[in-house]
């Protein structure tokens, strides 16, 4: 099967291209690298990608550097490869850098999404799938956030493109019949993760004894979810295609499903964990003591996340379940190998 992952050299999407092409799928990755984090991560992401692709008993990759913005290029990869279902990673990512950059959230998020969807359209897609985040609960205290849960309420712009891509799918599953499904995400780390997240940025800052940044003062709650357990999801929902719920009441309508095929998950580990008990986790497995420097609350953040994934685990059969010591272990072994440190 020809699987298209758009963001195949981000960090979710290259876990799961390596995933699948380890199964034996033919993976077509698009990426535009831009410089966003460091580009020499994303390039060593891709030349581990080729390097199992060539392995004996594999399956293959086909990769191009492709803005989803140029329509007319995204065009030319449907009609030469002809991929059957999409994984929709590619996005301007970071809550924080929407405050400083709107621009680039505009045109990734909401007009490149919108060239995905009309290339599934045209070309017959079997099944979107695509990215959501948990950041579209917004400002919501309803704990945990389920899917039932309006998300009308966002805090910043990154969320508000994410909950736009939702209402997006939307639209095409009942215009056009396409089966979609957004996968909310919540605070996904663990190997070859990005700079810009929580552990990557503790674990180089406390090797190299340079003060962490602690935003509401510690504060915090976030539901971290590990990296195998988010691939696992995705390729699972992958193969069971969204379909229109018959049961579907427009008079009181469930925000989770529609009359139209689409869905929408929420994939975490359902286990909240204090921010600063996340720190003390990090410390303990590298063995010394963070500089901590409190900080404020920052603008477009959230305090508290919570998932509750009972749809995911009734729909696929799976729930992330990996702890927290095991993924933080996992990603400084990652990390003191791949920066020799």
């Amino acid at each position: 099967m020809r699987i298209l992952i758009t963001g195949i050299a981000g960090f979710i999407g290259f876990h799961v291209g390596k995933k699948l092409i380890e199964n034996g799928y033919f993976v077509i990755g698009i990426d535009n690298l831009n410089p966003y984090y460091d580009i020499t991560l994303k390039e060593s992401r891709l030349e581990k990608l080729k390097q199992i692709s060539q392995s004996e008993n594999k399956g293959s990759l086909f990769f191009k550097k492709v803005d989803l913005e140029n329509q007319d290029e995204l065009k030319k990869i449907f009609v030469e490869l002809k991929p059957e279902k999409v994984i929709h990673l590619a996005a301007q990512a970071g809550v924080r850098y929407s405050i400083e950059n709107p621009s680039s959230y505009i045109q990734s998020n909401i007009v490149g999404f919108g060239n995905i969807l009309e290339a599934c359209k045209e070309f017959s897609i079997k099944h979107l799938v695509y990215a959501s985040s948990s950041s579209v609960y917004g400002g919501n205290k309803s704990f945990p956030f389920s899917e039932k849960d309006s998300v009308d309420h966002p805090v910043s712009l990154y969320a508000a493109t994410k909950k736009s891509n939702e209402l997006m799918a939307h639209t095409y599953s009942h215009l056009f019949g396409i089966s979609t499904t957004g996968l909310r995400f919540f605070t996904v780390y663990g190997p070859w993760g990005r700079p810009d997240m929580a552990l990557f940025k503790f674990t180089n800052a406390i090797i190299n004894e340079i003060p962490i940044e602690i935003f509401n003062r510690g504060d915090m709650i976030r539901d971290f979810t590990y990296i195998d357990d988010i691939v696992e999801s995705i390729i699972l929902v992958m193969n069971k295609e969204a379909e229109p719920n018959l049961s579907f009441r427009k008079e009181k309508p469930n925000p989770a499903t529609s009359w139209a095929p689409y869905r929408v998950f929420n994939i975490g580990n359902s286990t909240p964990i204090n921010l600063m008990d996340y720190i003390t986790c990090i410390e303990t497995l590298l063995g010394k003591k963070a500089i901590k420097k409190f900080m404020p609350m920052q603008p477009g953040d959230v305090k508290k996340t919570i998932s509750d994934c009972t749809l995911l685990e009734e729909w696929i059969n799976f729930k992330p379940t990996t702890s927290l010591e095991k993924g933080v272990s996992n990603f400084i072994n990652w990390y003191r190998e791949f920066y020799k440190s």
